[in-house]
């Protein structure tokens, strides 16, 4: 079949430019171009083109799109909709939670971002203020367009249902992500290692919850009987936030601020420590979790519906109340001497639509699968602000 006959679908991540979601887009390009690229003409909307090497792919630099929400949002409404015209794509795939103002044959949008279902206090806005704007407006802007889409793709069973609650719409997919993890994991080390070390990787954001250590910290150094060590891979000096827990808790001699830390130094701070504590309030999925599953050492999690989905069925998980750090001091106290009862965990599969890979996902968007479906989304009561 002739290039200029093929059915074209656009991927569109010009908000993508480092990290994780880099990587995120480059995996899903090259399932693409691999699952597709027989039958599909592909083009990728990204901020840089140096940033890709996926032979098949056609690349369209968009660099101007990130410099502002202004211009983000001139892209999304009313560029992206001139580019429609010109383009007709078949599928045009959204990968960054707005849903653009495009003309496609179907049209899909991955919503990544949970802020809108957590309730932030005015404290924790003084204290966050990017994320409390995110947590007022966010909501909005997700409203605009999203029952154009066929589909809405979220990463965890909890996500759609909020979707559905919140915005009324029936087709929305839940993705697991896939996690690579590129070291070689070994067993935990003997609980008689002192000091017995703990890691919590995240970046400073209020949900993040580092309160909630920093007090079980404070309760662990008034019992002379155990000698632990916390890892936080902040500073003190990324936000306002971080500012705090570094000024509330510095004089914490057990806790240590070890800054962001590259993804190569996590794995290998994954294989030198004992356990992993993950109080956070709010995740679309909670990646750290995944990874260090593969260690195959204890985890305390925030016992909340994102952390149980993401660890599924394990066999050295506790979870705790995030607000409780008297329950989380006396956790990690039984990680150290052993005496832990893990919880009885399972991974059930989410209902459908359900991708698990992204050719899954693509087959789903495409309707090239079996999975029912309902056709465009559809509301099934007036959306209500929440």
């Amino acid at each position: 079949m002739a290039t200029s006959r093929k059915k074209l679908i656009v991927i569109s991540a010009v908000n993508f430019v480092e990290g994780g979601p880099l990587s995120v887009l480059q995996d899903c390009l090259r399932a693409a171009i691999r699952h597709l690229g027989g039958e599909y003409r592909i083009i990728a909307l990204v901020h840089r083109t140096r940033l890709f090497d996926i032979p098949g792919v056609e690349f369209r630099e968009l660099p101007r799109a990130k410099t502002s929400w202004i211009a983000r949002l001139f892209y999304e409404f009313v560029l992206f909709r001139r580019l429609s015209r010109q383009l007709q794509p078949y599928l045009w795939f959204s990968l960054h939670d707005i849903t653009p103002n495009v003309i496609a044959t179907r049209r899909a949008v991955y919503c990544h971002n949970p802020s809108p279902f957590y309730r932030a206090t005015i404290r924790q806005g003084f204290l966050d203020p990017r994320f409390w704007l995110f947590n007022r407006f966010y909501k909005h802007l997700y409203r605009i367009n999203i029952a154009k889409n066929d589909y809405v793709v979220v990463q965890q069973s909890w996500l759609r249902e909020r979707f559905r609650d919140l915005f009324g719409v029936e087709n929305v997919v839940v993705a697991h992500p896939n996690v690579r993890v590129d070291l070689q994991a070994t067993p935990g080390p003997s609980v008689a290692r002192r000091p017995f070390k703990f890691i919590f990787p995240a970046f400073p954001r209020v949900f993040k919850n580092f309160e909630v250590v920093g007090a079980a910290a404070e309760l662990l150094e008034q019992d002379h009987s155990i000698d632990v060590e916390i890892l936080l891979t902040i500073s003190g000096n990324e936000t306002r936030y971080a500012r705090y827990i570094a000024n509330r808790f510095g004089h914490v001699r057990s806790i240590r601020f070890i800054g962001c830390q590259p993804r190569d130094r996590v794995f290998e701070l994954y294989q030198e420590v004992g356990a992993m504590v993950f109080p956070s309030k709010l995740e679309t999925w909670g990646m750290p979790l995944t990874e260090f599953k593969s260690f195959r050492k204890p985890i305390l999690a925030a016992d909340l519906p994102y952390a149980r989905e993401t660890v599924g069925e394990y066999g050295k998980v506790k979870f705790f109340d995030p607000q409780d750090p008297a329950a989380l001091a006396r956790l990690m106290k039984e990680v150290v001497t052993g005496s832990i009862s893990y919880d009885i965990t399972r991974a059930p599969t989410p209902a459908t639509p359900h991708a698990q890979n992204w050719e899954d996902l693509f087959d789903i968007l495409l309707d090239r699968t079996s999975q029912p479906s309902s056709g465009p989304i559809t509301a099934r009561r007036p959306p209500r602000l929440g």
